[in-house]
């Protein structure tokens, strides 16, 4: 009975999402200090990303709850399947995100502040008010799935006055539309019968493709900005470039071949392309030195 009321609480923090951001807070924590990284800071500002995330992905599902009941790849969450209380989720989401603000706070005020812009664009900016009115949601909310790369770089540096934060916080955010519109092709009927405005859900599949295809090739090429602005060297060029490729043949084919399953390979893709972008952004860092 503990373990399943353990599971339930766990999975309603969604905790992929939470490990993907968690995962480039620290990437840019090693890029912004390598080697000289103090751990303790280091370990605050996962703990305190972690929380953040968690916090804010479970007030989202409080929100979401009516709609998630209807969606077909939602209504098992715990939330619509009566797992967990409305009441209890709600509790547990604002719990988290104090304690994510106050574990930031000891970093220092910055990363306290981003922290909560952070959430404050994902919970209420997106879910509350733009999600189930305007098609551009994605656009505006993914915003805050750049924060934890600023707020793992504010941590470290103290700072994030410098062009290098923004522009892998940027990579994120630009990340995301190719990450979410290629899911919600895939699920544009649940979409359509919850009432949420996702781009293929409000204009025809052939134009969502199309911008499917636009935006990853826009992230495509913001990778390369990154080297060509001298921040990173042939390793993370190459780890890049060949990763690209692979994103850009994977949406050739949504283009020319659309279809469910070719909008959930890429979908599929898009995470773990993310994360060994980071992960050469580190090792490529860590090599410099």
């Amino acid at each position: 009975m503990v373990i399943n009321t353990i599971r339930n609480y766990f999975e309603l923090t969604k905790p992929r999402t939470v490990l993907l951001l968690t995962f480039t807070a620290f990437g840019t924590m090693i890029v912004a200090k390598g080697r000289e990284i103090p751990i303790d800071i280091m370990l605050l500002a996962i703990i305190a990303v972690t929380l953040g995330s968690s916090g804010a992905n479970v007030l989202t599902c409080y929100i979401d709850r009516d709609i998630d009941a209807v969606m077909i790849r939602t209504k098992r969450r715990p939330l619509p399947s009566g797992r967990v209380s409305a009441k209890k989720a709600l509790y547990y989401g604002l719990i988290l995100v104090a304690l994510s603000l106050i574990f930031a706070l000891t970093i220092n005020p910055l990363s306290s502040f981003l922290m909560l812009i952070g959430i404050l664009i994902n919970v209420i900016i997106y879910s509350k008010i733009l999600k189930r009115r305007n098609p551009i949601n994605i656009i505006v909310g993914g915003f805050s799935g750049g924060l934890p790369a600023l707020i793992g770089y504010a941590a470290v540096k103290g700072t994030i006055l410098e062009a290098l934060p923004f522009l892998i916080a940027g990579l994120v955010v630009l990340w995301i539309p190719t990450h979410i519109w290629s899911l919600a092709l895939k699920y544009k009927n649940d979409y359509a019968k919850a009432k949420v405005p996702m781009l293929p859900v409000v204009v025809e599949k052939n134009v969502a493709i199309r911008c499917i295809a636009s935006t990853t090739t826009i992230l495509v090429v913001f990778t390369f900005v990154l080297y060509f602005m001298n921040f990173f060297g042939l390793i993370y060029l190459t780890i890049t470039g060949v990763l690209s490729l692979a994103m850009l043949l994977l949406n050739m084919i949504l283009f020319f071949k659309p279809s469910e399953r070719n909008a959930w390979i890429v979908f599929k893709f898009s995470s773990p392309y993310l994360a060994l972008i980071f992960i050469a952004m580190m090792v490529d860092k860590l090599i410099q030195l």
